[in-house]
C-alpha cells in the first residue's frame, strides 16, 4: 500500500519533506549538522587551529569512496640521497696533502731556492718530494728525510626535528564510515599527512640558497634540514648571491648564509667549496645558455677532483632542454632503470621495482619539481645538482614515526579533546664528507 510509514526513511520523508534521498544520515545532512573534520559542513571548519576550508570534503554528500590526489607530491630528492644511521655529530676530513697542496693536481715549485720549510709545503721543490739519497739521515737537513703530515679539519652538525601534527574529531571518525563510505578517516588522513611529511623534507633538501641570507624574514630556516644547495656551493657563489640575488650584502663570517658544519666559507676559498658553474655574476646581463659543453665540463671537473657523480637532480624544464640539445645533434638520451635505496640510487636493470629515467653520460637525471631556479633571466631553467652520494647522505637519528592518541584509543584526556591527535616525526640532518666531489650548474636559461 502507499501512503503508509513503513521505515525510518518514510518517517523522515513524511515529517520533513525530504524526497529522493537515501536513508540513514540524510536528515542530519539536510539540517547541516555534519561535515568537515570538526564542524558542520556548512560552517567554517578548522584543522589544528588553522583555517582550512576544504577538509570538509572528506565526508559530506555522497562523493564516492576514493580520494584522488590533484597534486604532485613527489619526493625524488629525498629518495635519491643515501641514508645512514646518526652515529656521530662530527667527522674529520682530509683537507690538504702532506705536501703538494689541496688542489686537484699535485703542485711543485720550480724555484731553486733552498728553503727547508718547503719539505712538506703546498708547493715543495720538485727535487724534494720524496726522493732521498742512499742512507739518508732522519733529519730536517737539506738532504735529510724530514717529517711531513696531512692537514685535517673537524666538521659537526646538530640533528634537525621535522614534525607535523593533525587531529580529527570523534564525530568525523564515525560519520566518515556512515556518510559516503570513505571508511576509516584516520587511515586516509594518515596517508595524506604522511605524504605531506615526506614532501616537506624534499622541499627542504632543494631550498634555494638565497633563503638562508634572508635571516630577518626567515629566522627559523636553520631548524630545517640543510639544503643541498647550501652544501653544494662555494665562497665565490656565496659572495655573488649575497648582494646579488639577495637585496643586501651580509657577508660577515657570522652570517648563517656562509656557515655550515661549524665552519664558514666567506673568509677564503677552502676544502668546503664545491664545483659550482655560475658564470660571471647573477645579473640579468650575464645569464648563460645551457650547452652540452657546460654539462661535459662539469662532469670532467668533478672526476678530475676525484668525485664520481651518481645522480643529477634538476627540474623537468632542464631535462627537456638537455633532450632538445641532444636531438639537435641527432643524439638521444639513454634511459636507465633505477631504484632508490637506503644507500642512494642504484641501477637495477631488468627489475620491476624503481622507475626509468633519462641519463647523461650514464648518470641518471632525476626530475625534482621543487628545484631552485637561480638567476635573473626571464626564462631561467632549473639548477642542476651533480651529487656523489657516496659522500653525501642523510644522517637519520630517528626514522619517520607515527604517533596517535585520543578518544579512539581510550584516552581523550591525553589530547584534551573528544577526538584523536596524531603526529609524524623524523630526526636527522644532511652530511657531506667530500665537497669537491659535488657540483652545481646555475644561472642558466
Amino acid at each position: 500500500m502507499t501512503g503508509y510509514i513503513n521505515t525510518i526513511a518514510d518517517l523522515e520523508a513524511s515529517t520533513y519533506g525530504i524526497n529522493n534521498l537515501p536513508a540513514g544520515n540524510a536528515l542530519l545532512k539536510q539540517a547541516g549538522a555534519i561535515g568537515g573534520i570538526h564542524t558542520g559542513h556548512d560552517g567554517s571548519p578548522s584543522f589544528s587551529g588553522s583555517a582550512v576550508s576544504d577538509v570538509s570534503a572528506l565526508y559530506n554528500i555522497v562523493y564516492g569512496q576514493k580520494v584522488w590526489s590533484m597534486l604532485n607530491r613527489e619526493v625524488n630528492a629525498l629518495s635519491m640521497i643515501s641514508k645512514r644511521p646518526y652515529s656521530s655529530s662530527g667527522w674529520r676530513v682530509l683537507k690538504s696533502r702532506p705536501a703538494g697542496g689541496s688542489g686537484n693536481l699535485f703542485t711543485v715549485d720550480a724555484s731553486g731556492t733552498e728553503n727547508l720549510a718547503e719539505l712538506g709545503s703546498d708547493s715543495p721543490r720538485a727535487d724534494m718530494i720524496g726522493g732521498v739519497p742512499e742512507n739518508a739521515a732522519l733529519s730536517t737537513a737539506q738532504d735529510g728525510l724530514g717529517p711531513i703530515a696531512p692537514t685535517y679539519a673537524q666538521l659537526n652538525m646538530s640533528p634537525k626535528v621535522v614534525a607535523h601534527q593533525f587531529d580529527f574529531s570523534e564525530l568525523a571518525m564515525e560519520m566518515a564510515q556512515i556518510d559516503d563510505g570513505i571508511g576509516d578517516i584516520r587511515a586516509q588522513m594518515r596517508e595524506d599527512m604522511g605524504k605531506h611529511h615526506a614532501e616537506v623534507q624534499n622541499k627542504m633538501l632543494v631550498m634555494p640558497l638565497e633563503h638562508y641570507g634572508e635571516s630577518s624574514a626567515m629566522p627559523n630556516i636553520a631548524n630545517n634540514l640543510t639544503s643541498l644547495n647550501k652544501v653544494v656551493t662555494s665562497r665565490a657563489e656565496l659572495l655573488l648571491i649575497d648582494g646579488g640575488v639577495l637585496a643586501t650584502d651580509t657577508t660577515s663570517a657570522s652570517n648563517a648564509l656562509g656557515q655550515i658544519y661549524g665552519s664558514e666559507r666567506f673568509t677564503a676559498a677552502s676544502f668546503l667549496d664545491a664545483e659550482v658553474d655560475f658564470g660571471t655574476d647573477y645579473t640579468a646581463g650575464n645569464v648563460r645558455s645551457l650547452t652540452l659543453t657546460r654539462l661535459n665540463d662539469m662532469v670532467r671537473n668533478l672526476r678530475l677532483a676525484g668525485g664520481s657523480p651518481k645522480v643529477i637532480l634538476t627540474g623537468y624544464d632542464t631535462i627537456q632542454a638537455i633532450a632538445d640539445l641532444l636531438q639537435s645533434q641527432e643524439r638521444f638520451m639513454d634511459r636507465k632503470e633505477i631504484v632508490p635505496t637506503v644507500n642512494g640510487v642504484r641501477g637495477v636493470k631488468g627489475q620491476e621495482v624503481g622507475f626509468r629515467v633519462a641519463t647523461y653520460y650514464d648518470i641518471p637525471l632525476i626530475p625534482v619539481k621543487d628545484m631552485a631556479q637561480t638567476g635573473a633571466a626571464s626564462s631561467k631553467l632549473s639548477d642542476l645538482l651533480f651529487l656523489d652520494t657516496d659522500h653525501l647522505w642523510l644522517s637519520v637519528m630517528k626514522p619517520t614515526q607515527y604517533f596517535e592518541d585520543g578518544i579512539a584509543n581510550g584516552n581523550p584526556f591525553g589530547v584534551g579533546t573528544l577526538g584523536n591527535r596524531a603526529l609524524y616525526r623524523t630526526i636527522g640532518e644532511v652530511g657531506c664528507s667530500f665537497f669537491k666531489g659535488q657540483g652545481k650548474i646555475t644561472n642558466i636559461q
